[in-house]
Order: C-alpha cells, then sequence, then structure tokens
C-alpha cells in the first residue's frame, strides 16, 4: 500500500520537471508555430490533409513528461502548461485561445496511453500509442475548430497523417530524447534516467 502510494505521489523534482518542460517546449511549440504556416504552403504539402504530418512537434511535450515522470496526470500536465505558455509567449500564435483547448485534447490523450498500462510501461511502443492517441484526440477536435467544411473522407486522411506525424515525431522522437537525456545523467532522479543507466 504504502510503496504503491510512494509510485504515484508527486516529489518537488517531479512537479518541477513538468513544469520546465511545459515552459520549454511552450516557447518550441511557440516557434514551431511561426514555422508552420510558410512550411505548410510548400509543393509537397499541396494535399491538404498532409499538413498534418507537420503537427507531431506540437505533442512532444506530453508523451515527454510521461516518459520522464511516470505518475499520473504527468503527461495530461506537461502538455497543458506547454500550450499555456505558447498562447502567451511573445504575443501568442495565430490560432488564440484555441491552442489551449488543442493541449487539453493532446495531453488527455497522451495520459490515456500511459493509463492503460497503469503507469508501469514505458516503452517504445507505449510512447508511439502515446504519440497516436495524442494525435487522433487532436484531430478530431481540428475536425470541428479548424476543418468543419472538409469532407469526412478528408477529415479521415488528415487523422491518418495526424497519427502517423505523433506516432514518429513525438513517439519514437520522445523516446529517443529520453533516452539520449538519461545518459547525459539529468534523470538520474527518475526511473527513465536508472533503466538506461543499467543497460550502459
Amino acid at each position: 500500500m504504502n510503496s504503491e502510494l510512494h509510485k504515484t505521489s508527486y516529489r518537488t523534482i517531479d512537479l518541477v520537471t513538468i513544469t520546465t518542460l511545459g515552459v520549454a517546449f511552450g516557447v518550441i511549440y511557440w516557434g514551431w508555430g511561426k514555422l508552420y504556416e510558410p512550411l505548410s504552403g510548400l509543393a509537397i504539402f499541396a494535399f491538404p490533409p498532409s499538413s498534418a504530418l507537420l503537427a507531431g512537434p506540437w505533442l512532444i511535450a506530453g508523451v515527454l513528461g510521461g516518459l520522464i515522470v511516470r505518475k499520473p496526470g504527468a503527461a495530461f500536465a506537461t502538455e497543458l502548461i506547454a500550450a499555456g505558455v505558447s498562447t502567451v509567449v511573445i504575443g501568442g500564435t495565430q490560432w488564440g485561445l484555441s491552442v489551449f483547448a488543442s493541449g487539453f485534447f493532446q495531453g488527455l490523450g497522451a495520459e490515456l496511453a500511459f493509463l492503460a498500462f497503469a503507469y508501469r510501461r514505458f516503452t517504445l511502443g507505449v510512447a508511439c500509442l502515446a504519440g497516436a492517441i495524442a494525435a487522433a484526440f487532436e484531430s478530431v477536435y481540428e475536425w470541428y475548430s479548424y476543418w468543419p467544411d472538409w469532407h469526412f473522407d478528408y477529415k479521415l486522411m488528415y487523422l491518418g497523417f495526424f497519427v502517423v506525424s505523433g506516432v514518429v515525431i513525438a513517439g519514437l522522437g520522445s523516446w529517443l530524447l529520453v533516452r539520449a537525456l538519461a545518459k547525459t545523467g539529468v534523470l538520474d532522479a527518475f526511473g527513465a534516467g536508472r533503466e538506461v543507466a543499467t543497460e550502459v
């Protein structure tokens, strides 16, 4: 009972890490938002649903927070903080307060992946699942908020492209980033750091 409580109770370092990741990725999200429009206008994204391939970076904070802190609510909180920061930093983004709603759905999607495994598995597969569900939740939200006039086949293709981006960029990308950080020693206070240390 006490060991189970210890696994789910938050330490100061957990809260600091969630906040730090959220703020850092909030600034990164803001920057990516500035790059998104010119990139999505390139000829290779002439098919509108394919622009979702560029959306994966906005899902990283939640997946990364869940992989590092490994406690209920960590993925959701990290993503929501990142979204909140990106709405206010240097004038916010071109999408306004809807970014905060996106953070809610993205964070919820990532959180559900870790919950599905009772916060006990943090493998590459779970990371990719977190990216996929976060992408799916965000995609459906965008069907109604950004793309209400699209035909349903376009919406489904947008979902497919978004999930691919979520799996590769947010899932695989976050998993690789955790391993890279762990090898530097900055994650020694977390399970992720200790796991990588035992592999060396």
